[in-house]
């Protein structure tokens, strides 16, 4: 068993000798990370240059869950988007777009399109995107009616419930509403297929975890529907996805 290697400076910078040391201890890379597999570190991308290298069983699994939900997915499908940036997300949103009937954003990229539609959105994340495919009729955007918003990025900030077109200046959305988590539960029940990505709030702090918990609670009710669930963690630095098949 090896230290982690997030510990050492030439992991994530894929420092070609780190890499060649971490081969040294092997003779065959079996790469089973499907989570870390995006990210070209020492660890993943650098030894398989040093080694013979193949991906492993669990990797085969997520990509062929992965290949079906996008390729032949079970319809109704629908998309679940959340976490903070859209600039990171923009080309699986234009990607989805185009294979989805729902389209559900939540998180901190939701402000993106509230402010879109014509509202103000407080100190809320904001980057520009496009929603004429949605207005064309493509495909079913759901937006948050509701937000909780709060004062400060805290935990012990001032907090409200309150309609999108209703955010004061100095509030940042936090999570979606009640309202808003309801109206997304109807509208996945029918679902067959569901890709969800990024959380609809800060979930990591319980005052603005219902949302998040809501939408995991519908998906996991699901009694005949194929679920991937990705999250991305604060600190940016582990993926995970969980394929699911009822």
């Amino acid at each position: 068993m090896l230290e982690n290697t997030r510990f050492h400076p030439g992991e994530e910078g894929n420092d070609a000798e780190f890499a060649r040391e971490l081969a040294s201890l092997a003779t065959l890379y079996v790469n089973d990370a499907f989570g870390a597999a995006h990210r070209a570190h020492a660890s993943t991308e650098g030894v398989a240059r040093f080694l013979p290298s193949v991906a492993g069983l669990l990797m085969e699994r997520e990509l062929r869950f992965l290949g079906s939900a996008l390729d032949a997915p079970r319809r109704p499908f629908a998309a679940i988007l959340g976490g903070a940036k859209v600039s990171e997300k923009i080309r699986v949103l234009e990607n989805l777009a185009g294979k989805v009937e729902l389209l559900l954003i939540g998180g901190g990229m939701a402000g993106t399109f509230i402010k879109a539609l014509g509202h103000s959105v407080g100190d809320s994340l904001v980057e520009g995107v496009l929603i004429e495919r949605s207005r064309q009729g493509e495909v079913k955007l759901m937006l948050p009616d509701d937000v909780v918003v709060a004062d400060e990025f805290a935990e012990d900030a001032n907090k409200l419930t309150v309609a999108v077109d209703s955010i004061a200046s100095g509030f940042m959305i936090m999570d979606i509403g009640p309202n808003t988590g309801r109206r997304y539960s109807e509208a996945l029940r029918n679902c067959k297929t569901v890709m969800w990505n990024g959380p609809m709030g800060v979930f990591e702090w319980e005052a603005y975890s219902q949302g998040t918990r809501t939408i995991a609670e519908t998906l996991a009710s699901l009694d005949d529907a194929t679920t991937v669930l990705g999250a991305v963690p604060r600190q940016r630095r582990f993926r995970r996805w969980t394929c699911r098949t009822r």
